[in-house]
């Protein structure tokens, strides 16, 4: 069994898109002698850099960066992945003296290193290839009767999740939703982190913004170019909004909405996800604050946090 990693000599900054996480991690990186460990889903994937909002060349130039841009659009990739990843970069930055800042808002991938990860059964090549041969009804159907719980929870228009819950009942011999219970009740970590929050028509008038920022620089001729995508790059908010635009079935006008409405719906998911989560501290942000003043508030909240890495 792998050790647990030192909680104690790390930091995650948590929040919703659009909340500032970037420039907050880079400027507590400078203050801290720290490194900065992507934890975005979609910031790990190459050639998406505008689509994602990825941190600049600039800004990766003032502190180091890990796991932003590693992985082929064309890969899936998923927690379990980047906790393995995430853990090797995490303990050299600790033995080199220095502190892990982990900054992003996928909860899932902050919440593998913080709990790590339910044990369920790794994926099987043949029963997969048997779920992917059958109608999207049919598993359900097929859920239903081996883990109704998962069945009745689980969003059933998501293949990927069907095809998951089904595999790890059939291959642990368990319900997958007892596994996850079992997992939940586990004992809370104590871990340092801090979860960004600013008011609501605040964080929808920067995500408004950004959306118009983004098309001003070329995601659209990004996105053109792409290539193929796997099913968990496929779901980067505003790729199928742009392709709808690169075909002709919607408006720039109409991509840029429909862009800035899912990508608010987004936000308000993740501002959820955090509310639930233990461990946390909130840290509010006002209109047009600076990000030195936001490290300043962190830094009170965490008043060893520079001392201790």
């Amino acid at each position: 069994m792998k050790r647990a990693l030192p909680l104690d000599k790390m930091f995650f900054l948590a929040g919703p898109t659009g909340c500032g996480k970037t420039s907050v991690a880079l400027e507590l990186a400078k203050r801290c002698q720290g490194e900065i460990v992507n934890a975005d889903a979609f910031q790990v994937y190459r050639d998406m850099d505008t689509l994602v909002a990825m941190p600049t060349p600039e800004e990766k130039s003032q502190a180091p960066h890990h796991l932003y841009a590693i992985i082929p659009p064309v890969d899936e990739f998923d927690a379990a992945q980047y906790a393995e990843r995430a853990r090797s970069v995490i303990e050299d930055i600790i033995a080199r003296g220095r502190l892990p800042i982990i900054a992003g808002g996928s909860g899932l991938y902050i919440k593998a290193l913080t709990h790590g990860l339910s044990p369920t059964p790794p994926g099987d090549v043949a029963l997969r290839e048997e779920c992917e041969d059958l109608p999207l009804d049919d598993l359900m159907k097929w859920l239903y009767v081996v883990d109704p719980e998962a069945a009745s929870t689980i969003n059933s228009q998501n293949r990927r999740y069907v095809t998951r819950a089904l595999e790890i009942t059939l291959l642990s011999g368990r319900p997958s939703s007892n596994l996850k219970k079992d997992w939940e009740k586990s004992p809370e970590p104590v871990f340092r982190g801090a979860v960004l929050s600013r008011q609501r028509e605040d964080l929808y008038l920067r995500i408004n913004q950004r959306t118009l920022e983004m098309f001003d620089q070329g995601v659209v001729d990004e996105v053109e170019n792409l290539g193929p995508c796997s099913t968990t790059s496929e779901k980067a908010i505003g790729l199928r909004e742009i392709r709808q635009l690169i075909d002709g079935t919607q408006s720039e006008e109409e991509s840029k909405a429909t862009i800035q409405q899912a990508t608010r719906r987004f936000s308000k998911r993740q501002s959820t996800w955090f509310r639930r989560e233990k461990g946390f501290q909130t840290i509010c942000v006002e209109p047009n604050e600076q990000a030195n003043s936001v490290v300043q508030n962190i830094l009170k909240a965490f008043p060893d946090l520079c001392s201790t890495s």
